[in-house]
């Protein structure tokens, strides 16, 4: 059982064959933060409960290697826009291994997904779903998706999926990247779904005309042509909820006239020092800065698994600390398990009772903080297979013992 925000419910995240899992992936600058990290561990261990129950899992995840804020801090720094996106894109990658995240079968960068996402605006300008809007700075027009059109073209309602009424729509729209008061459009909440070519910015040929992609668009894409049509679950950061998953999952209905997602799961947000974590603000704690001090990654995702993937939580230096802790007894325990005493026979726990109850807490909306609990109170005696526990922690949580 997962929680979907479409809903608002527990659902069946039950695969009819394979699990497919999309998760919407970084703009590469200012990578890894721990927001980032905390939202790529709860769909790491969806992908975990999904494989220890048999079921082969179809992942995909895009990087937005070209977008404004990837632009701007480009300019800012004096950095090209693709060294600075190389360089944040390793180091993800390399904060990622050093997590034992499982990787997605298919890390889709934009820039390798141009043409195609040209040629769907193609196809939603000739279904009448899509519009242009003439704008001074480029010969080209701005192209928008007709939200109106689309619901009626295309099994999907604005505002289905995120539970907002518009007036919320609006305003998380100007704040996330949206134009609400851009002149021309049909629609205030009409997204941008390709980007007139303009001086000095990046910008590739196409049938639709010179330019570059919207946002949503480009998950809307590589989803489908990656998972299919109506794929397992959506998965991202609670922020995404309204307008990109909102948005995608439209375009994805007016491109394929199916669902994008059989659930959208959504993880919390992280704070540091009272304020959300957020690369705007600056209060960001980097995996790479905490491995760079010595902090041993098992312990940064063991302080991510103690609190619920769909809970707001801080970051401090006291959760970091019991984390550590919790690594060093558990670790000692299993390690005093599997000592052979020479007193006799001691009585001993089952690893496979302790298993099951760990599996059936995970199976839960992904509970780890309560697998945590099950295993602290199992660890503190003396079990009968230490082996299967160590086995087990590493399967599917992540930690190897």
């Amino acid at each position: 059982m997962i929680f979907d925000t479409a809903t608002q419910s527990l659902v069946q995240a039950k695969p009819h064959d394979i699990a497919r899992l999309y998760v919407c992936g970084i703009t590469p600058y200012d990578a890894t933060h721990m927001g980032h990290a905390s939202t790529y561990l709860a769909f790491d261990t969806l992908q975990r409960v999904w494989r220890d129950a048999g079921y082969h899992v179809h992942y995909a995840q895009n990087i937005t290697d070209i977008d404004d804020p990837l632009l701007e801090r480009a300019t800012a720094t004096g950095v090209d826009w693709r060294t600075l996106a190389d360089d944040q894109i390793e180091l993800f990658r390399q904060d990622m291994a050093s997590l034992d995240i499982i990787p997605p079968d298919h890390y889709v960068a934009v820039t390798e997904m141009i043409g195609e996402i040209a040629e769907a605006v193609c196809t939603l300008l000739d279904r009448g779903i899509a519009y242009r809007v003439p704008t001074e700075e480029s010969d080209e027009d701005d192209i928008y998706f007709d939200t109106a059109g689309a619901q009626s073209a295309a099994p999907w309602v604005l505002g289905e999926e995120s539970n907002l009424d518009r007036a919320t729509m609006l305003a998380l729209s100007a704040e996330r990247g949206g134009d609400p008061d851009r002149a021309g459009k049909r629609d205030p909440l009409d997204p941008l779904l390709w980007r007139a070519a303009r001086a000095g910015e990046p910008s590739w040929p196409a049938r639709v005309g010179e330019g570059r992609p919207g946002w949503h668009i480009e998950c809307s894409v590589i989803a489908l042509k990656h998972l299919g049509k109506d794929f397992t679950v959506q998965g991202g950061g609670y922020d995404l909820v309204f307008p990109h998953h909102e948005l995608s999952g439209g375009h994805a209905s007016a491109l394929s006239g199916h669902r994008l997602a059989q659930v959208y799961s959504h993880a919390g947000l992280v704070a540091y020092q009272g304020e959300k974590m957020s690369k705007s603000l600056g209060n960001l704690v980097l995996v790479s800065r905490l491995r760079e001090s010595g902090v041993d990654p098992r312990a940064i995702r063991l302080t991510i698994l103690a609190h619920h993937y769909r809970s707001n939580w801080e970051w401090t230096d006291a959760v970091l600390a019991d984390a550590t802790d919790r690594l060093e007894r558990w670790s000692a325990a299993v390690a005093a398990s599997a000592e052979t005493s020479d007193d006799g026979p001691v009585q001993s726990v089952s690893a496979t009772a302790i298993i099951a109850d760990v599996r059936m807490a995970l199976n839960n909306d992904l509970d780890t903080p309560a697998a945590l609990r099950i295993l602290d109170g199992a660890l503190a005696q003396r079990i009968d297979e230490p082996r299967q526990i160590v086995n087990a922690i590493k399967a599917l949580l992540g930690v190897a013992l």
